[in-house]
């Protein structure tokens, strides 16, 4: 099997790095700088299981468009897969990208945060295979070549003709995966998750650092039970992604910090001192963040379904007139979102 990971940045280098790491034909689709780094350094992926993988410079195949990365691979339907890991707002040309040089039936599997993007990529490409996928640890980009997984859990695939053969390919080299036929479920219940990106962001620490902070923990679970209302509307049941289920999650984050640190003890352990949110290094490095994917998702599916998420609606405003130099207290963030 064949892989063209398409973005090459936290969740695409790790997961094509451990695929390279084993064998596994893979080409990156890579920026500039990105692939400078990799050729320069190679590229390593680790994680808290002990696991070190070094992939040299000269034996990665990195190229810096879709078309270039299709011929060279002589990629067919049958034995190659596309990873479609770019930010969500990038989705619909990429696809029409892929539309002009990929055949009619490729599959396409998308690791993206967010739940509109295998629409989008069906917008694009109608005639291709679009699989939803969801990656629901954090990963981070300790340097630009090397890729760290900081917490425990599985890959998640929907079902499609090569999923099967996709799911054995990950566990194989330690990708530990799951085939789903609710891929729905899975995606909503790690957006509600990932309401904490822009937190993260706007405070300007470390994820543990924030988790301790009792009142960015009450923005986090506001921003969930604006999500929750617009899912039971709609009847969409989030999946459970973490030891505490997603309609008690909320209430274990509004708890004081005596209760939390308590209960919340094995998820705080397990977080990386050093580990932030995506959208906070978006902000460090000047690119557009993927908050209306998380929010704005929320507020669209609100609307949708006739309930009200002010406060999502609130921060998809501030993410994107932020810039990298500010900063929120917790109690300066509940202001600005007036709770």
């Amino acid at each position: 099997m064949n892989f063209i990971v398409i973005g090459a940045g936290a969740i695409g280098s790790y997961v094509g790095g451990r695929l390279a790491a084993s064998g596994y034909a893979v080409s990156f689709v890579a920026r500039p700088y990105q692939a400078e780094a990799f050729l320069q350094d190679g590229l390593t992926v680790t994680d808290p299981d002990g696991f070190h993988g070094i992939v040299k410079g000269a034996a990665l195949k990195l190229y810096s468009d879709i078309a270039t990365a299709w011929t060279e691979s002589s990629s067919t339907i049958k034995d190659t897969v596309l990873l479609l890991c770019v930010k969500g707002g990038a989705t619909l040309p990429v696809a029409e990208d892929i539309a002009k040089v990929c055949p009619e039936g490729v599959t396409i599997i998308s690791l993206q945060n967010g739940v509109e993007n295998v629409a989008r990529i069906k917008e694009g490409f109608p005639d291709s295979v679009a699989v939803a996928g969801m990656v629901p640890y954090n990963v981070i980009m300790k340097t630009k070549a090397h890729v760290h997984r900081t917490i425990p859990g599985f890959i998640f695939i929907g079902t499609g003709s090569l999923s099967e053969t996709i799911s054995a390919c990950f566990n194989h080299v330690g990708l530990k995966t799951k085939v789903s036929p609710n891929m729905l479920s899975v995606q909503w219940g790690k957006l509600l998750l990932n309401l904490n990106n822009p937190i993260n962001a706007l405070a300007n620490l470390p994820l543990r650092d924030e988790f301790l902070n009792h009142d960015y923990r009450i923005i986090w679970a506001t921003l969930q039970l604006e999500a929750l209302k617009a899912m039971r509307s709609a009847d969409i049941e989030p999946m459970q992604l973490t030891a505490v289920s997603p309609r008690v999650f909320p209430y274990l984050l509004k708890s004081p910090n005596w209760v939390f640190t308590r209960l919340a003890a094995r998820l705080l352990k397990s977080i990386d001192p050093h580990a932030r949110s995506s959208m906070w290094d978006d902000i460090q490095q000047g690119r557009k963040t993927e908050v209306d994917d998380l929010c704005g998702a929320v507020v669209r599916l609100s609307k949708k379904h006739g309930t009200a998420a002010p406060c999502n609606a609130a921060m998809r405003s501030l993410m994107v007139a932020h810039t990298k130099d500010q900063a929120y207290t917790g109690k300066s963030l509940r202001k600005a979102l007036n709770l």
